[in-house]
């Protein structure tokens, strides 16, 4: 389970859910076959679907202790993970500029987009003026 949820917080029917979506993630990184992988996988649903019903909470909780367990032993040792994903291999690669840099562009390059400047300059006063109602004008820095 994911070390930040606290699986005593998560209702019994989550927790299975989760513990299937994880099963189904790990036999489609143990099955490059799709074909086998869909074997596999609607195997691993009648599993599941066999203790659907059962209705005492306690020898729900031992199956569902006995599948984490079972994961936990045929699990890949390189898990597929999503590009995008944490842990994938384009995860964080967008890097997002801080609005200070276009400050420092050259004004050649900010006259290709003078509307945008404009409403800049325009909302960077409006700023300006927002903190001060709610901070007071900063105080000048005395030298030493």
């Amino acid at each position: 389970m994911s070390g930040y949820l606290n699986p005593n917080l998560l209702k019994h029917s989550k927790r299975v859910c989760s513990l299937y979506k994880r099963a189904v993630r790990n036999l489609e990184a143990w099955n490059i076959n799709r074909p086998t992988f869909r074997y596999h996988a609607v195997l691993l649903r009648a599993r599941f679907d066999e203790n659907k019903n059962i209705t005492d909470l306690r020898r729900a909780k031992e199956l569902w202790i006995a599948g984490e367990e079972e994961l936990a032993k045929c699990e890949h040792y390189q898990p597929l993970k999503f590009a995008k994903s944490p842990g994938g291999v384009a995860y964080a690669r967008e890097v997002v500029c801080p609005d200070w840099v276009l400050d420092y562009w050259h004004p050649l390059e900010k006259a290709q987009y003078p509307e945008y400047f404009a409403r800049r300059e325009q909302r960077k006063k409006e700023y300006l003026k927002f903190y001060e109602q709610h901070y007071g004008k900063p105080m000048p820095e005395s030298h030493h």
